[in-house]
């Protein structure tokens, strides 16, 4: 039994020094050298427009001033068009952004805009006129133990641009 417990200790210590390596990489994310990326929000596709239903994808460009390769592990998100919520919700889609580089990022987003339908249409009136959008969310970086990157950004859509002929 005595021969147990120097082999125990010494487990206990390569564990420990096991978790503190595996955590250094992760420190630049929690130091004063981690920069947050910039996400801007580049491209809003239409994939499906129904009665009941409407599909959208959201593509983020993502770049990373930092000196390392940046994870991403997920984005939650609210969109506004004018005061109406478009959408909100979290993908959980993971990436890499190189160091110094970017990426882009795309979230699949469902919805139902029935209850805001006469609203939408009387926007739709006017194709020429711009609509103002709003995107709120957190950037979700890191491995295990990352940091939320808030995000908000404001725009203009031209509902014309969108709208077949």
């Amino acid at each position: 039994m005595l021969c147990h417990a120097p082999i125990r200790r010494i487990s206990r210590v390569v564990v420990l020094l096991g978790l503190l390596t595996a955590t250094a990489g992760c420190s630049t994310w929690f130091s004063s050298d981690f920069q947050d990326p910039d996400v801007q929000l580049t491209d809003v596709e239409i994939i499906k427009a129904r009665l009941l239903e409407q599909q959208f994808m959201l593509r983020f460009r993502i770049d990373n001033p930092n000196e390392r390769s940046l994870p991403v592990r997920g984005l939650v998100y609210r969109v506004h068009l004018n005061d109406v919520e478009l959408a909100k919700g979290e993908s959980s889609a993971w990436a890499t952004i190189p160091a110094h580089g970017f990426e882009y990022y795309e979230v699949p987003v469902h919805t139902n805009l029935w209850r805001h339908m006469k609203y939408i249409v009387r926007l739709l009136e006017k194709p020429d006129r711009p609509i103002a959008y709003r995107l709120d969310g957190e950037l979700k970086t890191g491995l295990m133990l990352g940091r939320g990157v808030h995000i908000s950004t404001n725009g203009e859509i031209i509902p014309g641009n969108f709208i077949p002929e």
